[in-house]
């Protein structure tokens, strides 16, 4: 866990947050026991900002990584609570992560709160819901 933590932070530091001033970082260990992370980085047109927990996850996947190599990932920011993926991050971890794998979520003072994706987004948007839309 406080690798973990240690790798979220780094990226944290690393946010390009220049408008919100909202740094996020967030870290994920695989079976192997790497770890990637991944910070947010913002642009002057909002919609084309990444969040750490999309930005850590493609890169996971880009490094050949696939659902079943995650053990855990972790996402920090400077909140008086754990902080809460958006619901953009909750939909692509909906898809990238097993449905147990477990998300810590907490802040600079190592509050943290752990659940699932199923937990986080239980009614999520899945492929099949996509072959039901083409019957």
């Amino acid at each position: 866990m406080e690798k973990l933590y240690k790798e979220a932070l780094k990226a944290f530091n690393n946010a390009y947050a220049p408008y919100s001033k909202f740094h996020v970082g967030a870290a994920v260990l695989l079976k192997d026991g790497a770890i990637v992370s991944g910070a947010n980085v913002e642009n002057a047109s909002y919609g084309l900002s990444n969040c750490a927990e999309r930005t850590a996850l493609f890169k996971v996947y880009a490094l050949g990584y696939r659902k079943d190599d995650i053990v855990k990932m972790l996402v920090l920011a400077d909140t008086l609570e754990p902080v809460s993926p958006c619901g953009a991050c909750r939909q692509v971890m909906s898809e990238l992560l097993n449905e147990d794998t477990p998300i810590i979520l907490t802040n600079l003072k190592k509050v943290t709160k752990q659940y699932t994706i199923k937990e986080l987004l239980p009614f999520s948007f899945k492929e099949s819901d996509m072959d039901d839309a083409k019957k």
